[in-house]
């Protein structure tokens, strides 16, 4: 896989008074390095997580055969709008529920009526 690389943009010192030894350093990632990533792959397996399972968003970011890619993948489901993704399946690697576009509360009510138990926002198994 490649490695992620980024590039100085520019140095900055203008927003600091003269007296300042510090720089301020614009980073940008440089994207052609980012595997590809496609939104349809997320959607296709979270579509075969039954009733009352789970997934962390890593092991959703493994079956796309993209390990590192959790946090794209949670991105990719806060975008998702299709009541056929159950998005609501895929929690934090920590047992706790995470993010959902209809807010936790709603992402905990729907896991519940699913038969998952939680506490203190985590998922108890």
């Amino acid at each position: 896989m490649a490695s992620f690389q980024k590039k100085v943009v520019k140095e900055d010192k203008s927003s600091f008074p003269p007296f300042a030894a510090a720089r301020v350093r614009v980073v940008k990632e440089d994207k052609s390095s980012f595997p590809p990533f496609a939104a349809a792959r997320v959607y296709e397996v979270v579509r075969k997580i039954p009733k009352g399972k789970i997934l962390t968003y890593g092991e959703v970011a493994k079956k796309i055969g993209h390990s590192k890619a959790y946090r794209a993948v949670g991105n990719v489901l806060n975008k998702n709008t299709n009541p056929e993704v159950p998005c609501h399946r895929v929690i934090k690697s920590d047992g706790k529920v995470g993010g959902y576009r209809g807010g936790t509360k709603k992402k905990t009510s729907l896991l519940k009526k699913e038969g998952m138990i939680i506490k203190d926002r985590r998922i108890v198994v």
